[in-house]
């Protein structure tokens, strides 16, 4: 097998893995933060091959996973972590992972889905996303509590309904998921919705981030945020 992740050291306690070898599409970030008290784990990508064992976490520190939404980007490992967290409002089908929810079924047929195989024989046609019922669900005003931070949970609708974020208030530290990110925003899917994601991004104008981590592209800082947003809002029918 491959080394299938690739890691980025962002700072002294956040590490960014992603799938190399998958196709840039659902090429999605996955990220590491150490707290005092508990790691958060934030998305698990495709699931394609074991993620578990790539996330370095102290003994007997709790390892907290949320899932920003249900897409099969997010949510392909999440069943091999015992604390997995995830959006209220989708928990029932983290329970059966239903393919009409996820998109599973666009991998299959995915032209170049993966540029190198994880496994001889391996074909993305087989590719299934096990089940993962929630263990905590989250909502608007929720809070993930790390000992040392606190993340207020954002439920910032458009990509998909279900769209959560985290955002710490007082440190400005913000994982959008795919709410928003410094790449071509996706607003076509079956369960998008244009209208939702344009409220989102109108709130985002307002969100006082130092820095955004987002579920794909880089980083981005406040300002390149309210560019994001802005374009988008331009884009669809004016601000």
């Amino acid at each position: 097998m491959p080394d299938w992740f690739s890691r980025s050291i962002v700072d002294d306690k956040t590490t960014m893995l992603t799938e190399p070898f998958v196709h840039a599409y659902v090429r999605a970030n996955i990220w590491h933060l150490r707290g005092r008290d508990a790691d958060l784990l934030v998305d698990t990508g495709m699931g394609i091959c074991p993620l578990a064992p790539e996330i370095e976490t102290q003994q007997g520190k709790p390892l907290l996973v949320v899932a920003t939404h249900i897409h099969l980007d997010h949510v392909g490992s999440l069943h091999e972590f015992p604390l997995r967290a995830g959006p209220r409002m989708s928990a029932a089908q983290f329970e059966s992972m239903d393919e009409a929810a996820t998109y599973a079924y666009m991998f299959h047929d995915l032209e170049g889905a993966v540029s190198r195989l994880p496994a001889p024989g391996w074909k993305a046609a087989d590719y299934r996303i096990p089940s993962a019922p929630l263990t905590r669900t989250l909502g608007e005003g929720d809070v993930v509590d790390l000992g040392d931070r606190k993340f207020r949970v954002l439920h910032l609708p458009g990509h998909s309904p279900d769209s959560i974020a985290l955002f710490d208030e007082a440190d400005g530290l913000f994982f959008s998921g795919d709410a928003i990110y410094d790449d071509t925003l996706i607003d076509s899917l079956p369960d998008s919705d244009r209208t939702a994601y344009r409220h989102t991004m109108q709130r985002l104008l307002d969100l006082p981030i130092r820095i955004g981590h987002g579920g794909h592209g880089p980083s981005f800082d406040g300002k390149r945020m309210r560019e994001i947003a802005t374009v988008y809002l331009q884009r669809t029918g004016g601000i």
